[in-house]
């Protein structure tokens, strides 16, 4: 079937509109719900109160996405189980993942006060910036068991083709953290505080919702049983999941690396520039979260084609797929292009931040055109459970080109912080897009 053929078959769209539309939608509710809290806080009196949630919540990204190899390496394994027809092992892969991640969220909080310290003592971020981030971390820390959680329980679900569970899942608890950052901030005047707790209620809200839609999932299972789910929960048999995980893991901590420094180091800047960058990196959240509904639909049938080891199915979907990230990129790019004051001055009304974030708008523009690529074949990657080539790829990305553009262009910098973020995302595109060229789209045929 010819790449014409493939962008106009009718069954295969449908197919692609099905499973990414739900994740898209959902998806977008993440970022949304990030708008509403910089948008909430970003009209209190003074810039620092935005300042210390973006140092808070970032301090609680790096966390949780540090660990979202929770969801990738379940939505990978179990998506190639569901194409293997395995159901014990899509049941074995819930309890494991979810013995993991109640564990590393314990262990999140017995540690909460050291990992506080050190990312505060990594910021020269001014004194009320850091008082308003503590304040920030010490009520959210506590959902992190929850979090943790959510991200197997979505992970699952995508990997089971169950797409619009996991879109009311987010959904719904997004709702809830909206309607509460506006109740708790705005009507009971907690700032700060109020944007916390309003975070920690829908975590558990999230929770609630994804248990209740696992629980329909696998009561239509032939042979299950509680007894035998509960039995999985054991670290035997966990080898696979583990290796997976610390790939994942590795390339996360790198991706964190990156953002993390842009934060960090914009806060030395000063708090203005801390601000702006919060509302820039809200709007690239945005667009991350749309493509990567896409890239949902690349893991789900990727790891399917594994399973059922069919690589026609990977080379058509991938295709599809790279024509509608594409597509996507380029409608957020004139997006921002023609809107990007409006959109800006709807996230804060303080005039020094508004003015600091049109300076470094240009790169919201280009960011999903250079970055679009590297989404779709983060999704691919993980539904092949090829964890070593997106460790090596998000390596070369860092360490190879971020800090060392980053350190050649710091007299610029706050521009410095935004070009090594652009060549971070491009580079990320162009070493996954060529090994998928090269290798893997020839490996389930070899």
């Amino acid at each position: 079937m010819s790449v014409t053929s493939i962008l106009f078959d009718r069954q295969k769209n449908r197919q692609l509109l099905l499973l990414a539309t739900p994740m898209i939608l959902s998806n977008i509710t993440v970022p949304l719900l990030g708008l509403i809290d910089t948008a909430v806080i970003g009209h209190l009196e003074h810039a620092y109160y935005l300042g210390g949630v973006a140092l808070g919540s970032t301090m609680l990204t790096l966390i949780i996405w540090l660990l979202g190899f929770l969801r990738m390496s379940t939505t990978g394994l179990v998506a190639q189980a569901y194409g293997a027809n395995d159901n014990a092992a899509q049941q074995q892969l819930l309890a494991q993942g979810s013995l993991i991640a109640i564990i590393l969220g314990i262990c999140a909080i017995i540690l909460q006060q050291p990992l506080l310290e050190l990312a505060l003592s990594l910021s020269d971020a001014s004194d009320k910036v850091q008082f308003y981030a503590q304040q920030y971390v010490e009520i959210r820390i506590w959902s992190t068991p929850f979090a943790l959680l959510n991200l197997v329980l979505l992970g699952w679900l995508l990997g089971r083709q169950a797409p619009k569970a996991a879109m009311w899942q987010l959904i719904i608890a997004n709702s809830v953290n909206i309607a509460l950052d506006l109740l708790f901030v705005i009507g009971f005047g907690w700032q700060v505080q109020g944007a916390a707790w309003a975070s920690v209620c829908a975590d558990i809200s999230a929770f609630a919702v994804a248990a209740t839609l696992v629980r329909q999932q696998l009561l239509l299972d032939k042979q299950f049983s509680w007894q035998q789910l509960i039995k999985y929960c054991r670290f035997k048999g966990m080898s696979g999941l583990l290796s997976l995980n610390r790939d994942i893991f590795i390339r996360s901590l790198c991706l964190q690396a990156a953002f993390s420094f842009m934060v960090f180091y914009g806060a030395g800047i000063g708090d203005n520039t801390i601000a702006a960058n919060a509302v820039l990196l809200n709007l690239v959240l945005l667009i991350s979260y749309a493509l990567d509904g896409i890239a949902y639909y690349a893991e789900a049938e990727v790891g399917k084609a594994y399973g059922a080891k069919k690589p026609k199915l990977m080379t058509d979907s991938v295709t599809l797929a790279f024509f509608w990230s594409a597509l996507t990129a380029i409608l957020f790019s004139c997006s921002f292009l023609l809107f990007k004051q409006p959109l800006i001055a709807m996230l804060t009304n303080i005039e020094q931040v508004q003015t600091t974030a049109m300076q470094y708008s240009i790169y919201l523009v280009l960011m999903p055109i250079v970055a679009f690529n590297c989404y779709l074949f983060d999704g691919v990657y993980i539904g092949a459970a090829k964890g070593k080539i997106m460790r090596n790829s998000m390596m070369l990305a860092t360490f190879g080109v971020y800090f060392p553009l980053w350190y050649l262009l710091q007299d610029m910098g706050n521009h410095a912080l935004w070009l090594a973020l652009a060549a971070f995302m491009l580079m990320r595109s162009i070493s996954l897009g060529a090994h998928y060229l090269l290798r893997l789209r020839h490996q389930l045929q070899g």
